[in-house]
Formats: C-alpha cells, sequence, structure tokens
C-alpha cells in the first residue's frame, strides 16, 4: 500500500506526519533541548546572588523554565481522538504549511534589525509588530496599526523610560 507524501510508512491514512500528541512531544522535548543548552551554557558563567546577579544566572534560569514547561508540554499530550475539537473545521488540518505567517514574521525580524541599527527604538518596534501582524488572516491594517501603537508605547516606556535601555529613539545611520 502506497503512502501519501509526506507520511511514514507505519502511520494511518489521512494523518498528517506531525499530528496530535506527536507534536506535543516533540514540541517539548525540543524545549527542553534548548533549555538543557542554555543551562549548560549559563553555568560556565559565573551564577552570582539574587542580590548580585551574575553573566549566568539569567541564562541558567530561563533554560530551567524552558525544561520545565519542555516537560509540563510533553506530560500533558493526549491522544488526538481525546482531544476536543477547536472551532468548526477542527478535524481538517492544513495541507500546506502557512508560509504568509513564517514570510511575516521573518520580514519583521529583518525589519527590527535594520530600523533598530538605523532608525531607532520607535521605528523598530513599530515595524515588528505592524509586519508580524499580517501573518495572521484575519488582522486587518487597522487592527494591526492599533496593535503595532500600543506595543510601540509599551516597549517605549518599558525599554528607554523605565530600565533606560542605551538604545535610542531615533537614529539616522
Amino acid at each position: 500500500m502506497l503512502n501519501a507524501p509526506g507520511q511514514s510508512a507505519g502511520q494511518p491514512a489521512g494523518q498528517p506526519f506531525l499530528s496530535g500528541y506527536k507534536r506535543d512531544y516533540y514540541g517539548g522535548a525540543l524545549m527542553c533541548l534548548i533549555g538543557a543548552g542554555a543551562v549548560t551554557q549559563g553555568l560556565e558563567y559565573s551564577f552570582g546572588s539574587l542580590t548580585h546577579m551574575g553573566p549566568g544566572f539569567f541564562p541558567t534560569c530561563l533554560g530551567a523554565i524552558l525544561v520545565v514547561l519542555g516537560v509540563s508540554i510533553a506530560a500533558t499530550a493526549k491522544r488526538p481522538a481525546t482531544r476536543p475539537p477547536i472551532g468548526e473545521n477542527a478535524a481538517q488540518e492544513p495541507a500546506h504549511p502557512e508560509w504568509r505567517g513564517w514570510f511575516c514574521i521573518l520580514a519583521s525580524i529583518v525589519a527590527f534589525v535594520v530600523l533598530g541599527k538605523w532608525g531607532g527604538l520607535l521605528p523598530a518596534s513599530f515595524a515588528v509588530t505592524f509586519i508580524s501582524a499580517f501573518g495572521d488572516r484575519d488582522n486587518t491594517w487597522k487592527s494591526a496599526l492599533v496593535l503595532a501603537s500600543v506595543i510601540t508605547l509599551l516597549s517605549v516606556v518599558i525599554f528607554w523610560w523605565l530600565l533606560q535601555l542605551q538604545f535610542p529613539l531615533f537614529t539616522w545611520g
């Protein structure tokens, strides 16, 4: 019996390769792997204490949190038959990747890097939010504009004003 393209030999027909609980297990394992790598790398630096944090404190703690989250995702994975359907077309997964979302996310990262270097925090944070909002097909340009404005305001208040991050609001080159 021949399988559909992208299907393994032991997989039932009509079921995508990374469907259901396999996707949760692989996602949890990937998070654990990344977290363990961050912990391993973070422990090579001075850890410090809560009052005097060293350079290894943040990556070690963040890696440990990623490991815990990865284990919890993998532990709560359920088989597709026991999952409740979400929405009207829950049984139908898209046959192809959402290229629009991938493109918008990657384009927003490039825009942040370019505008962050040659434009400053304000245009970079606006662009990263505005462009990535179009990865969701339900967003309109008005909702993306409102979202980008709010996130830009929050990033200016948090990073530039409260944390006094050395990232100019506007720069030309």
